[in-house]
């Protein structure tokens, strides 16, 4: 059954892809990283992040997307859950640093705030830097659960979280990750 989902995810991922407003990010050789990205105004609820980055309502920031449907391809022969999460979480440790590459460089980067995710397998992302922040929108969260359904199951996490969001200032980004 998962590798039915995955093979109709990979077909139908590249249209997604072709609906949105995301940019991958690249490496030197112009190889996709697992980070594709967009430009977006924060509504939710402000907040201070650990370096005492104040994030508030319509503040800019660089909306980061995994390319699951890559993670999941690589991911699929590992069958251990450990294995895999300490794979998933090296793998975007190794992005992150064109991510900060792609902040810095980008025409508008005086005007990012920094950047922010949603995700309900967020074990580890403490240490990679990010902030972790509850979605208090009740009808949102439920909904962004809702859509997480298919990812959860491929990645069979155990343990079901609830979507959160994940922050990290362009100051930390750049300062953690240098290029």
């Amino acid at each position: 059954m998962k590798s039915y989902i995955l093979g109709v995810w990979n077909t139908v991922d590249p249209i997604y892809y072709s609906l949105t407003r995301l940019k991958y990010v690249m490496d030197e050789e112009k190889n996709r990283s697992l980070f594709r990205v967009r430009l977006t105004r924060f509504k939710g609820k402000s907040t201070v992040l650990s370096d005492g980055t104040v994030i508030k309502k319509n503040d800019l920031l660089l909306k980061i997307h995994l390319h699951n449907v890559k993670i999941m391809n690589e991911l699929y022969a590992i069958s251990s859950d450990t294995k895999r999460a300490v794979y998933f979480y090296h793998m975007v440790k190794r992005a992150m640093p064109l991510l900060a590459k792609y902040v810095k460089e980008h025409e508008r980067f005086e005007e990012i705030k920094g950047v922010i995710g949603i995700t309900t397998l967020h074990k580890g992302s403490k240490r990679l830097g990010f902030d972790n922040v509850n979605i208090s929108n009740t009808f949102y969260r439920t909904y962004k659960q809702f859509t997480f359904t298919p990812i959860n199951y491929l990645a069979s996490s155990s343990k079901q979280h609830h979507p959160i969001y994940l922050f990290m200032s362009k100051d930390e980004l750049v300062k953690r990750y240098p290029i």
